[in-house]
């Protein structure tokens, strides 16, 4: 029986909330291994003069631990 674990990951990006996920997974990949999937929990972004700066994500991040 397949054993996951999920971990919780916060990231931000200048560019959009799709490259802030693509920096979680690939922040997550340089300590984990077997990476299953990637849950985007929640959004934000930093306003400054009226123009979004920084986009965040919460994002929860699956992984296996154990594959039999």
């Amino acid at each position: 029986m397949p054993v996951k674990k999920v971990i919780e990951i916060m990231a931000s990006s200048p560019k959009s909330w799709e490259d802030a996920a693509g920096i979680a997974v690939r922040t997550a990949a340089k300590t984990v291994k077997g990476l299953k999937s990637i849950y985007v929990h929640h959004m934000s972004a930093v306003v400054k003069d009226n123009k979004i700066t920084e986009y965040r994500i919460n994002a929860k991040i699956t992984f296996d631990v154990l594959n039999e």
